[in-house]
């Protein structure tokens, strides 16, 4: 007669309450996630602005979910440098001064030219031609006179350059700084001439990556990145031409 086997039920229910737990924590992340997802949605296309206050109650009612979720997404936002909290006042989305815009500039000037040269190197055909391939999506976004397009293509050309340098930690890097300087919200690239020179740019870009020219592709990059910082500065002091100190 085979052996019976007896089990002792305590185990079993504790191994079920942690599973239940596991589930209940996954399931709190996700939505999380989710949430942080919509707010940087929110703030990326302008439906927060800088200095706007935000609430766990709006936002949990909004989304249909508990607080408990976007009180996290709020913590991995202050984190990610998107908003910031003031004691006894709330969260808010943070205003970037114009230094700091300025210096963000700066450090995607060393890394994308970083990135320019490492890719001149050793990006695959395949990397290359998927790159020609938001360029011309970013052309036919101008034709169309899709300005938001455009934007949400020029970040996405730049992020995949950056994501080919095959270096994870600047491309957590990088995505951070991305961020950051999407609060300070001067549109750069607001009228078709700029719209154009850009694409020119990203094209000569190419080409020098393309042909292996380490130097060309860096320059190409840094330079690129710095009228940028050129033309944010030159809005910059036209908006507040004027202004009382």
């Amino acid at each position: 007669m085979p052996e019976r086997q007896f089990t002792d039920p305590a185990p079993t229910a504790l191994l079920q309450a942690s599973a239940l737990s596991t589930i209940a924590m996954l399931r709190t992340s996700s939505l999380a996630s989710a949430v942080q997802q919509e707010i940087e949605r929110m703030i990326f296309t302008g439906e927060l602005g800088p200095g706007d206050k935000l609430t766990e109650a709006f936002l949990a009612d909004r989304l249909g979910v508990s607080r408990g979720p976007v009180r996290e997404a709020f913590r991995v936002l202050e984190e990610a440098g998107l908003l910031q909290l003031e004691k006894n006042r709330g969260v808010f989305v943070r205003q970037i001064p114009i230094e700091e815009a300025l210096e963000i500039f700066e450090l995607r000037a060393m890394m994308e030219a970083h990135v320019g040269a490492s890719l001149a190197q050793n990006a695959s055909p395949a990397q290359i031609a998927e790159l020609e391939e938001l360029v011309e999506q970013m052309q036919a976004a101008v034709a169309a006179d899709q300005e938001a397009r455009y934007y949400e293509l020029n970040l996405a050309f730049h992020e995949r350059m950056v994501g080919f340098a095959g270096n994870q930690k600047l491309l957590a890097l990088y995505r951070k700084l991305i961020r950051e300087l999407s609060l300070f919200r001067l549109r750069n690239l607001a009228d078709q001439g700029h719209l154009l020179t850009s694409i020119a740019e990203h094209r000569d870009m190419l080409r020098a990556i393309a042909a292996g020219q380490s130097e060309r592709a860096s320059s190409l990059l840094r330079q690129h990145v710095l009228m940028s910082r050129e033309r944010t500065l030159h809005n910059y002091r036209l908006q507040h031409a004027g202004a009382p100190n």
